[in-house]
């Protein structure tokens, strides 16, 4: 959780705000290959790609 805290804390204090639709885009591709990778839901989602 520090790592995320110094994120923020980069964000705020730089106004690097154009970063964070980038950060969650990452954080939604890797909870979709978590999530795809073993499960039943997986044929669902790589038609997406």
């Amino acid at each position: 959780m520090d790592f995320l805290k110094d994120l923020f804390k980069f964000m705020t204090e730089r106004k690097k705000w154009w970063l964070t639709p980038i950060i969650l885009l990452l954080i939604f591709i890797g909870i979709l290959i978590v999530v795809g990778g073993g499960s039943a839901v997986a044929p669902f989602i790589y038609t997406l790609f």
